[in-house]
């Protein structure tokens, strides 16, 4: 087989091997396991991993900016791509406020955009994803950025955020490393916005501390519902500076008002087929509805006295601050209001940077944080020129002087002779404390220049194990899903059997379901004991809204000519009244009619979408009225059909009544999901998410006020219960939903 198989090769090659090709040998480098990392002008490097700091070698300490290593490596990375992002390339915007509730946070900062209520600072959010370029979809399983603008009066303070509070990497230096092993492999260019492959896995299973973050990308926080359903972290540790010079540790979140909320797995590949744009259109669709998202915006503190008394490094980006040892402190709440009015100089030329703080805020010794103050000041300079915060969304509120001048893109025209300091005229002086100069709070550094991490950055499980055993067994079981998928899609045995190994460090039982799943190194014995702390603060079911609600909620209404309109009219109205949306969805878009109406006659309800024109994947909830034609129609429908079952499959609630339900029970065919017992009667079964009962007239609504609960009678107060938990997850846990085929 062998020496078939290299004359093959030996015949190919004769028939490529065209001048051309000859031609490109010269330029053309193979690397072996025997080549060593040099720089790019041949020196040999001896650590990748590590920018030189100063260090104890106990703590970490700053980051030098003379590691001339580290910094070709940033620089040449940065400049990696023109014009579009390395990474975050595909993302949108909107504009809205900050406010604080009152002054609580002024005894850690001075930064009067945390603690003075009577400001109301203006933002510009960008969220984005991470792997893909512009034109990948949405809804891949990816890490979300959560990028704040704050147009402060005292300057541009960014807030560069994720939708996970932990990264991949502990260090900025292996930033480069991350990226290409998480990018589209390079020799085909595949795939495009997904981590199944690869080089993301060799990766992250030949470096342990990305474990803890690959439990969340791999959880349900990977696949998100929508931006408005997000929770946001700072990932890195920052300090507030008081008015009398103390400095405190600080993390940064933002806990969104409708709760925590994902897709799920199925429905999230299928979005991204039918409608690449789905999260931004849901973001434009709910501003433009009048239903603005609103976050709680939170902080975590430590002292500088306590550093040191936790069993995990506070300045490891790898590492969250556990709650129940950190209390997350409310300070304020923001809201986004307006769309952008033209999407390339507002969202694709936002640029933010780490390093730019206000006075009251400052930098850690975190040495992801220190590498990524250097590196997108550098990396925004590469997409928009030397004046790229002179563009209009970029631009401070405030007043701007300098002695800058000139380069690519130099807008700005400042009168006058004098273009440097000191200068006779006293023009563009230093500012004073007094008069809101930034000051660094004073910090004493002892230690060695050297290449090191210190004792507690060498632990990478511990929340690896915390976060997953603070799952619930739903979520647990999408992860394993998840992680299966993933490992499925590399055809390298070394990848797969590796990262099989690393998750027995985490948990056996999760290390031999997914070994088993992907044929990798199913364990005899846990490679270490699984520790058996939880966080509840670490489900998404932690952050559901304290009193239910389905504002802005897309419930799909499944009609066709026969159905009962007065059904229809009265609950559409209710739902309107609690802020979700109703789309008609029927077998042509034009005039469905309802029954007693005439085909032709300017009666009719006009429908949204038709059947093949919408699918499920694209609302929260599905409603079948009652209407004898209606319902034989549907019947003999199977894309109507299909509707009911991916609904049901995607554990989303569904509502029927009369005829309806009988359009439901044929659709899903399971005797475990019980509907109503009398179609004379207003009483409500609920059973799986399905919401049934017999009738619907003006009595039933005129007692269904919407009070969103569950009850024996209220079919809209019942089915709006279902759909603010978001989905029946009962049915994927009790193995309903692998009996409809979907």
């Amino acid at each position: 087989m062998s020496s078939i198989t290299s004359a093959v090769k030996g015949a190919i090659s004769s028939v490529v091997n065209t001048a051309k090709v000859n031609d490109l040998k010269s330029n053309t480098v193979e690397h072996t396991s025997s080549s060593e990392l040099t720089t790019d002008h041949g020196v040999k490097v001896g650590d990748t991993d590590n920018w030189l700091k100063v260090s104890d070698g106990s703590s970490t300490g700053p980051s030098l900016l003379e590691d001339q290593i580290a910094r070709e490596k940033i620089h040449r990375f940065d400049h990696e791509r023109i014009p579009e992002r390395v990474v975050h390339a595909r993302g949108t915007g909107a504009h809205g406020y900050f406010k604080v509730f009152d002054n609580r946070a002024s005894k850690y900062t001075c930064a009067p955009v945390l603690t003075d209520p009577s400001r109301t600072t203006p933002i510009f959010v960008r969220f984005s994803t991470v792997q893909g370029s512009k034109g990948s979809a949405d809804t891949v399983r990816d890490v979300r950025g959560f990028a704040m603008k704050f147009y402060t009066d005292e300057g541009i303070w960014d807030l560069v955020a994720n939708d996970i509070p932990v990264f991949f990497i502990q260090d900025a230096i292996k930033f480069p490393d991350f990226v290409h092993a998480v990018k589209p492999e390079p020799h085909n260019e595949v795939p495009q916005g997904q981590t199944a492959h690869n080089n993301f896995w060799d990766f992250v299973g030949l470096q342990p501390e990305s474990a803890h973050m690959v439990m969340w990308a791999m959880s349900d926080r990977g696949v998100p519902r929508s931006y408005r359903m997000m929770q946001g972290f700072g990932v890195n540790t920052f300090t507030l500076i008081n008015s009398e010079g103390q400095r405190v540790f600080v993390k940064f979140h933002m806990i969104p008002e409708l709760g925590v909320h994902s897709l799920v797995w199925d429905e999230a590949l299928k979005i991204a087929g039918q409608d690449p744009d789905f999260h931004r259109k849901d973001l434009n669709e709910a501003i433009e509805a009048g239903c603005p998202p609103k976050w709680t915006f939170a902080i975590q503190v430590i002292e500088e006295k306590d550093e040191h008394n936790f069993d995990f490094d506070i300045l490891d980006a790898t590492k969250i601050w556990p709650e129940s040892l950190v209390p997350v402190m409310p300070i304020g709440e923001f809201v986004l209001n307006r769309t952008v009015d033209e999407f390339f100089p507002e969202v694709e030329q936002v640029a933010f940077c780490t390093s730019h703080v206000v006075p009251g805020i400052g930098f850690s010794d975190d040495p992801l944080l220190q590498g990524r103050n250097f590196s997108y000041f550098d990396t925004q300079i590469t997409r928009l020129g030397i004046n790229w915060e002179q563009i209009p969304i970029n631009r401070p509120i405030c007043p701007v002087m300098n002695h800058n001048r000139d380069g690519s893109r130099q807008h700005r025209i400042t009168k006058g002779s004098i273009n440097y300091w000191p200068n006779r005229d006293n023009i563009g002086h230093p500012a004073t404390p007094e008069t809101g100069a930034y000051l660094e709070a004073k910090q004493k550094i002892i230690g060695m220049k050297q290449r090191i991490r210190g004792s507690k950055f060498q632990e990478h499980f511990n929340q690896a194990q915390l976060f997953y055993n603070s799952l619930t067994p739903v979520e647990k079981l999408h992860l394993i899903k998840a992680i299966s998928f993933e490992l499925d899609h590399c055809d390298d045995q070394r990848v797969y059997e590796g990262y099989t190994k690393i998750l027995n460090h985490i948990d056996f039982d999760l290390a031999k379901t997914v070994a088993q799943n992907v044929n990798g190194v199913i364990p005899d014995s846990p490679a270490r004991p699984n520790h058996g702390k939880s966080d509840p603060t670490l489900s998404q079911f932690y952050y559901a809204p304290k009193t239910p609600t389905i504002a802005t909620r897309r419930i799909a209404i499944l009609i066709a000519d026969g159905f009962n309109e007065t059904e229809v009219t009265a609950i559409r109205a209710i739902f309107a009244s609690a802020l979700a949306t109703t789309w008609v969805i029927g077998p042509r878009r034009g005039k469905i009619y309802a029954a007693g109406q005439t085909l032709g006659s300017g009666q009719g309800l006009v429908a949204d979408h038709h059947f093949e024109g919408q699918r499920s994947t694209m609302f929260d909830a599905l409603y079948v009225p009652s209407g004898m034609e209606h319902a034989k129609a549907l019947v003999e429908n199977g894309r109507a059909i299909h509707w009911i079952r991916e609904a049901f499959g995607h554990c989303k609630a569904i509502g029927a009544i009369g005829e309806g339900a009988a359009v439901v029970q044929h659709a899903l065919g399971l005797p475990e999901v019980q509907l109503f017992s009398s179609p004379d009667s207003d009483n409500v079964v609920a059973s799986y998410g399905v919401v049934t009962t017999g009738k619907y007239d003006f009595t039933s609504a005129a007692t269904d006020a919407l009070k969103i609960a569950p009850g024996p009678k209220g079919f809209v107060a019942n089915f709006a219960f279902e759909i603010s938990k978001h989905r029946c997850w009962d049915r994927e846990m009790h193995g309903l939903i692998e009996k409809v085929a979907f």
